[in-house]
Formats: C-alpha cells, sequence, structure tokens
C-alpha cells in the first residue's frame, strides 16, 4: 500500500469548470488482492501541496483467509499518513512501535533520514471476510527537514475535531479549517479534510491554501454549475474561492492540499528527496539490508525492485 509500483496514472479529461485547474482519472490496479485508485503522482501534476502520493484503498471485503500483508519497506525524505474507513490495520516500524489503526484514526509516520516498516492485517481477525477502505498519502517534507530523526504519531477518531452545519459535517485530519485546528502534528503548512455533505447540501473551499485540491470519494458533487462523479481529482486554481454541493445522494470527499514545496522533489519506490544522490544512497543502503530492522517483523522484506 505504501510503496509507489507501476506507472503514473493518466491524465483525465479536460474540466470545464474555471475554478478547477485540473481533472485527474486515477488509475485502478489490483494489488494483493484489493484495489488501489492512484491519483498522484500523475503525469501531469506530482504534488498539490506537501502531498505527493494519493492512494484510495477500496472499498472491497478481503476474502475468507485474505489478508494485507505488506511485508517490512524502507522511506525517506517524507511522511506517511494513513486514514481509514473501513477495517484495521497493524502498523510496526523499526523505531519499535506496534499500533493497529482503526476507523477514523490517524497514522504519522514521518521517515526523515529512513525508517522500515510492515502493514499486515492484525492477526486476531483474520479468517472471516475482511473490509477495507481507506486512503494512504505521503507528504514531502521541507528542505531542512529531510534528514530529521524518523518520528511516529498516531492520533484516534475522537481526538479530531469536527465542523458541523446544516447538512455537513467536516473532520479535521490534519491542519486547519472552520477555524478547528487537528492535533497531528505537520511539518509544513498542511490541510486534509474529510468533508461530508447531505443530499443537495453545500460547503465553501476558501482560497486561503496555497494549492487545494478535492478528491471525491462518494457521491457527485457540483462546482459552478459544472458535475464531478466519484473517483475523481480535482485540482483548483489559486485564488478561487468555491462552493462546493452534493448530489442527489449527498457525497463524501477529501479537502487537501496546502503549502507547496519550492524546490523539486524526484520520487523512486519508496523514496523522496530533492537529491538524486540521496535517493542511490538509499537504494544502495536497502540493498545491503543497512537499514534497521521491524521488531516483531524482521523475518521478510520486500527487495528492492529491478527498474
Amino acid at each position: 500500500m505504501s510503496f509507489l509500483q507501476g506507472g503514473d496514472p493518466k491524465l483525465g479529461d479536460a474540466s470545464s469548470c474555471d475554478a478547477v485547474e485540473m481533472l485527474i482519472i486515477p488509475s485502478s490496479r489490483d494489488i494483493g488482492g484489493f484495489s488501489v485508485r492512484r491519483a498522484l503522482p500523475s503525469v501531469k501534476r506530482r504534488m498539490v501541496g506537501p502531498f505527493i502520493f494519493f492512494d484510495r484503498m477500496g472499498p472491497t471485503m478481503l476474502p475468507p483467509g485474505g489478508a494485507i500483508d505488506v511485508r517490512p519497506h524502507p522511506h525517506i525524505g517524507l511522511s506517511t499518513v494513513t486514514y481509514l474507513f473501513d477495517g484495521n490495520i497493524r502498523h510496526r516500524d523499526s523505531l519499535g512501535t506496534e499500533m493497529v489503526i482503526r476507523p477514523g484514526d490517524v497514522n504519522l509516520m514521518t521517515a526523515g533520514r529512513g525508517i522500515v516498516h510492515s502493514e499486515r492485517s492484525p492477526e486476531e481477525q483474520r479468517g472471516p471476510e475482511l473490509p477495507l477502505s481507506g486512503l494512504q498519502t505521503w507528504l514531502a517534507l521541507p528542505d531542512h527537514l529531510e534528514e530529521i530523526d524518523p518520528a511516529f504519531s498516531h492520533t484516534e477518531n475522537h481526538a479530531l475535531p469536527h465542523v458541523a452545519d446544516t447538512g455537513m459535517l467536516a473532520r479535521v485530519v490534519m491542519g486547519t479549517f472552520g477555524g478547528l485546528q487537528s492535533p497531528v502534528p505537520q511539518h509544513v503548512g498542511t490541510l486534509y479534510v474529510d468533508l461530508l455533505l447531505d443530499a443537495g447540501a453545500s460547503a465553501p473551499f476558501d482560497a486561503e491554501w496555497e494549492e487545494r485540491a478535492i478528491y471525491v470519494l462518494d457521491g457527485t458533487i457540483t462546482i459552478a454549475g459544472d458535475r464531478f462523479p466519484v473517483d475523481r481529482l480535482l485540482v483548483l486554481r489559486p485564488g478561487d474561492a468555491i462552493t462546493i454541493t452534493a448530489g442527489p445522494q449527498g457525497a463524501r470527499m477529501m479537502l487537501f492540499g496546502g503549502d507547496s514545496i519550492p524546490t523539486r522533489r524526484h520520487i523512486w519506490w519508496n523514496f523522496v528527496s530533492s537529491s538524486k544522490e540521496r535517493i542511490e544512497q538509499a537504494k544502495a543502503e536497502w540493498s545491503s539490508r543497512r537499514f534497521d530492522i521491524v521488531p516483531g517483523d524482521a523475518e521478510e522484506f520486500i527487495p528492492l525492485p529491478d527498474r
């Protein structure tokens, strides 16, 4: 899940709405028996704010006996953000962290100079069908923090602030929205909001953030008279405040973005860096097994891709 494999998604149809700068249709692929839709990075758009990777996992049911088993693998130069709608995943990492993330919780793992982790279905839940639905995103770290010490933060569902209004409910996963601040740490200005709208309800999305986007999770939305269906990534033009209106079945979406990263980021497999040489170093270190091991999950690992 939290590793890049395969090609970039293709650019989607051009949008007619002036407020929407770009419309991206994610690529869909099967990874270990479940569906992933990858919206970032794309051919035409590499990042939105600090977000350099955006995967929609599921929704799906893993068959009886099926499970998520993402073996230990490394990261540098980024933070991973795991946010689930359904299902549970056990996270283990080379810091010694072991944590089961549940729907509505947030796992923020900052790789910095290097970390290794695994993600698996909890052993005690295996056997029957298992649901899986959620998002996994990566945030690039700013230049001066690319090599910080690795860290892990877990924030439970109940700790995230909610913004409620008529026909609208927003959960502030990261950053500030509606005057409320999420407790999830951030290393650069970040916006990440889970927004639900009842049928026909509307919500504003102002222009205070440098870069903004919307990912439609369920239902349809309308912006300035143009309709956008599920599983579309809409990159918004800077400076344009908009109003989002849900279709007749209601809608759920993620609002995300934040401050741009002014220097170019290179991405290869699980590694993100402003330096190609640093990525080559990380590749050599993983190949020679110089990364730390994951306590409790040290028997397996994902080899360096041959590409």
